[in-house]
């Protein structure tokens, strides 16, 4: 084991930065031995390893610092001649751009910075319409039954979405009508009309809770899972690899996942609504409540008109759903942590969608006096 060497020849404002010996840990010199060595008006740095015996990590932890240190002074570094081991380290250390704090960093000027951010938003709604335009001219395609969606996909999505989702569906729904018939017991119970919480669980679940309450479990669960998984394919690539073979990713890829949110959502809306009244019915039964008093209550209470607002609402709900989900995973970057933002990009819009639209919904329900 030779010890670890460098020596630097200069020729024509250029240098040559030569390394020889074992680098090893605890044994290698310090980089700053070599930065110090290396004069800053040099043109350009070679590094040449033909004297190079046995070496480690210590030998790229010393030439990740000189490409620091070359980069701060402006001096170009070939790093050619230096082992093919070496050269992947170096190009894994340096392909990700380490964080910078921009605490020190001028701020742009007010009108400049926000004229940036109008334009992102801008961007950001327009490529949002391109993909909802796209998606309904292979919505179309798939009713003319000219669209490469297969009955399979769609059926597994209906699965993934329906069946599976029942028992957190369950859960949420059955919480949800305890929760307000628990709130209405409250000022009902001073006024002596309990039965009344009938009214308030039924009306309250097949309007508003069911709907939403339903929706938001599938924008956390189904919405992130299709930014997940079409992030993924866009990450390894099948994404093009199918644009290559001419199959459209917006019949393949989205509409089984559309559909199935079509499919799935009103069902998935009316159990809500049914658990929802049973969990009132609970509480109602503590309430000197009896379940045929209940039962009358909800059938007076409750008509089909306001049955449909909700399963409408829940109808448009998967729509929404579906596309904050495909959009986030096919507009994915390339690595893992772009698929993790995918489906945190998915969900976030989602329920901001949900949000937006149940508020126009009961706007128009109340102008229209539904």
């Amino acid at each position: 084991m030779t010890k670890a060497s460098f020596r630097l020849e200069t020729h024509d404002a250029q240098s040559t930065l030569f390394v020889g010996g074992d680098w090893q840990l605890g044994d290698a010199p310090d980089a700053a031995e070599l930065c110090a060595i290396i004069p800053t008006t040099t043109t350009k740095l070679d590094i040449s390893t033909a004297e190079l015996g046995q070496w480690d990590s210590s030998l790229a932890i010393v030439f990740l610092q000189i490409i620091h240190w070359c980069k701060t002074n402006n001096i170009p570094l070939d790093t050619q001649a230096t082992p093919e081991g070496l050269q992947q380290l170096l190009r894994l250390a340096t392909d990700v751009p380490a964080y910078e704090n921009t605490g020190d960093k001028k701020t742009a000027p007010f009108l400049a910075s926000l004229q940036e951010k109008l334009n992102a938003q801008w961007q950001e709604v327009s490529t949002t319409l391109i993909f909802i335009g796209d998606t309904s001219l292979a919505l179309m395609q798939w009713l003319r039954g000219n669209a490469k969606t297969r009955r399979s996909d769609i059926l597994y999505f209906v699965q993934q979405a329906g069946p599976s989702a029942l028992g957190i569906v369950t859960l949420i729904s059955l919480l949800v009508g305890m929760i307000l018939a628990y709130l209405g017991s409250v000022q009902l119970r001073q006024l002596g009309a309990q039965v009344y919480v009938a009214d308030l669980v039924s009306l309250g679940m097949v309007r508003e809770m069911g709907a939403l309450m339903t929706a938001v479990i599938m924008a956390g669960r189904t919405g992130a899972a299709y930014a997940a998984q079409l992030g993924t394919m866009q990450v390894n690539d099948e994404i093009d690899a199918l644009k290559i073979m001419g199959i459209s990713s917006m019949e393949f890829l989205v509409l089984p996942r559309l559909i199935a949110l079509i499919f799935v959502m009103p069902l998935l809306c009316i159990y809500a609504d049914i658990i929802g009244m049973a969990g009132g019915a609970l509480i109602a039964a503590n309430m000197d409540v009896s379940f045929t008093q209940y039962i009358l209550q909800t059938q007076g209470a409750v008509d089909w008109l306001d049955i449909w607002t909700g399963i409408f609402k829940s109808l448009f709900f998967g729509i929404l759903i579906a596309i904050a989900g495909c959009q986030a995973g096919l507009h994915c970057g390339r690595n893992s942590n772009a698929v993790g933002m995918a489906a945190t990009n998915a969900v976030v819009r989602a329920i901001v969608y949900l949000v937006v639209a149940d508020a126009a919904f009961n706007i128009l329900y109340d102008k229209l006096g539904i």
